[in-house]
């Protein structure tokens, strides 16, 4: 929804000059990010962390020529490249042709807002994987993600999770990632600096201690970021009760995106209402469908019900998510790409079938995406209550010394006396 505020002064926020004037962009708000992830080749990521084992254990096995083919060589990265281990993982760093070591456990990560797949964490293998995430991720982490020039009716600007993301969107766009904290355990907030203090100053009164943490400033970047060409931006209000509605949806949308956190309830359905597999899905299932009627997702001769409309409707960057998630399985499931053409390379290897595993979590997305979109019509509650202001704008920001964001603090910040191994064993002191 596009602000539609006039050029009129609103009681203590800011004057504009434009409906956008008093809205403030992200990258000055969260002043450190981090480009996507460049794996620079398919077979390190999946669905199916069996899958990438089998990868990793055929390359390894494999003699120097054939090694050198299925590794998909790149000008960053070929199986005689030696590079530093990835903050928080084990992996070898000696020369993979050479010593290619025991394959590391795969790990979660995110790509786009709803689709959790794996990662080989070997940074011998993945031509720019952001190590700076890395250093950083660990159990207090939220890493804001932007959708990518997303046009503005096809859903929120930016996503939340607790996952290591990838930093693409469903239909591939690339959009910035942005830590919520600059240091392990929950340390130095990725927020302009005196951010917090301003808003509580402003708005807070009588409220909730727990209002203006990061946590909560992140949950209201949350619910309240609009799109835009030169990326999200995020309207401040001037009023403590519509921050206080926006943070309560902004932590409720980061509760579903997390899958309820890390210690949180998994989400459900209201009402005793949830999908259950009427008809075990086969090994090989095909094409995805929904019987509207039946509220049904049928897939050969699988069977999931009941599905609520809204879940299967659900977009994110114009793409219909439970279609991708679903198609994306399917293919890997019969050893096929998604354009239904046999892969090549490793790529081709792990192919076993549907497994119980994408069940489960079907049946969760599915629980999930039919209560974010529950969620909708109280987004657009609260921009219109943006929209009729009043605004804390760019303009008090800067006044109060909270705008510009200092150069550094769009740097990484420095993480002194941990000890991560260098190119072939030596060790960095960051």
């Amino acid at each position: 929804m596009a602000a539609r505020r006039t050029a009129a002064a609103a009681p203590g926020g800011d004057t504009e000059s434009s409906p956008l004037d008093a809205f403030c962009p992200l990258d000055e708000l969260m002043p450190w990010s981090v480009r996507p992830l460049r794996p620079g080749r398919t077979w390190v990521s999946g669905p199916d962390p069996a899958a990438l084992r089998a990868r990793w254990e055929r390359l390894a096995a494999a003699g120097a020529e054939e090694r050198e083919r299925l590794f998909a060589p790149t000008r960053s990265r070929t199986p005689h490249t030696s590079v530093a281990a990835l903050p928080g993982h084990s992996t070898g760093t000696a020369r993979f042709a050479r010593a290619p070591g025991p394959c590391p456990d795969p790990v979660r990560v995110l790509h786009g807002p709803y689709d959790e797949q794996w990662l080989l964490p070997d940074h011998r293998l993945i031509d720019a994987a952001r190590p700076e995430l890395w250093r950083v991720a660990d159990g207090r982490q939220l890493f804001a993600v932007e959708h990518g020039a997303v046009p503005e009716d096809s859903g929120p600007a930016l996503s939340v999770t607790a996952l290591l993301p990838d930093g693409y969107s469903p239909a591939g766009r690339p959009g910035r990632i942005r830590p919520l904290f600059r240091r392990p355990g929950g340390t130095e907030a990725n927020l302009a600096p005196g951010l917090p203090e301003l808003l509580r100053g402003r708005l807070g009164g009588g409220a909730d201690p727990d209002a203006f943490t990061p946590e909560a400033v992140l949950a209201w970047f949350l619910a309240a970021a609009r799109p835009s060409p030169a990326g999200p931006l995020v309207p401040l209000p001037g009023d403590g009760e519509v921050w206080a509605a926006g943070v309560a949806l902004g932590r409720e949308l980061t509760w579903l995106q997390t899958r309820g956190g890390r210690d949180g309830e998994r989400p459900r359905l209201p009402g005793g209402r949830r999908p259950y597999v009427r008809a075990a899905l086969p090994a090989r299932p095909g094409e995805l469908s929904y019987d509207a009627g039946d509220e049904a997702l049928t897939a050969g001769e699988g069977r999931i019900a009941p599905v609520p409309a809204a879940a299967w409707e659900f977009t994110a960057g114009g793409v219909r998510v439970l279609e991708r998630w679903f198609r994306l399985r399917a293919a890997a499931a019969a050893g096929l790409r998604t354009d239904g053409e046999v892969p090549d390379g490793l790529d081709a290897v792990g192919a076993r079938g549907w497994t119980r595993e994408w069940t489960s979590e079907l049946l969760e997305l599915i629980t999930v995406l039919a209560l974010v979109d529950g969620a909708a019509e109280r987004r657009k509650e609260l921009a219109a209550r943006l929209d009729a202001g009043p605004l804390i704008g760019p303009a008090e920001l800067r006044s109060t010394g909270v705008l510009p964001a200092p150069a550094r603090s769009r740097r990484p910040a420095s993480v002194l006396g941990h000890q991560e191994e260098g190119p072939d064993g030596q060790f960095a002191l960051l």
